[in-house]
């Protein structure tokens, strides 16, 4: 794994959702750090997507997606889970990433406490989940991911892309029939299980 560097974040928003898949997201706090391994992903544009939050131009709450390439977005959903994306494109643009769930990798026990004692399946399984399991709030919205507690870790060699399977995103009623998913064939983490093609 290596620090990602602004090349990264040069590729399409589709093309780094993609990518994202096999790279770690780690924190490290107080409590301990806790990381996991990035399995499922889901792509967010600025142009003829209507589930995106960039749709309607910028407000308080989507600033950070207009914000600068390798950033965190992280938001509210439903005003009670966090949900946490990476930023693409350039800045202006409005377009992120959303990490839909991770393999744990480090800090499980830590996960655990946080998350209330459910399956370890189910620790990472979900936006709002990961952000519990890893401790990743509100105050973390427009942070870089390079530097700082908060970090996102680069693979060295990428997953191939035929062991990827791409569909629909998930829990959106508009344009939820793109293909925008991305997600590990075969995992045991992603929050639901997308047949392959």
């Amino acid at each position: 794994m290596r620090v990602p560097v602004r090349a990264d974040f040069a590729l399409s928003t589709i093309s780094l959702a993609r990518a994202l898949v096999g790279a770690v997201l780690a924190h490290d706090t107080r409590e301990g750090i806790a990381a996991g391994r990035i399995v499922e992903t889901e792509a967010y544009l600025a142009v003829d997507d209507p589930a995106s939050h960039s749709h309607r131009g910028p407000t308080r709450r989507n600033a950070s997606m207009f914000g600068e390439p390798g950033c965190a977005y992280v938001y509210a959903c439903y005003g009670v889970h966090r949900c946490f994306n990476v930023v693409t494109a350039p800045r202006g643009t409005g377009e992120a990433v959303l990490v839909r769930a991770l393999e744990p990798l480090e800090g499980t026990e830590l996960m655990r406490r946080r998350r209330g004692g459910v399956r370890d399946r189910e620790l990472c399984s979900g936006p709002g989940k990961l952000c519990v399991a890893l401790g990743i709030g509100l105050e973390h919205d427009g942070r870089e991911l390079a530097r700082g507690s908060l970090r996102l870790w680069i693979p060295r060699v990428p997953v191939p892309a035929a062991s990827i399977d791409v569909g629909p995103r998930i829990g959106i009623t508009r344009a939820a029939e793109l293909p925008l998913r991305f997600v590990v064939r075969g995992t045991a983490w992603a929050s639901r299980r997308l047949a392959a093609p």
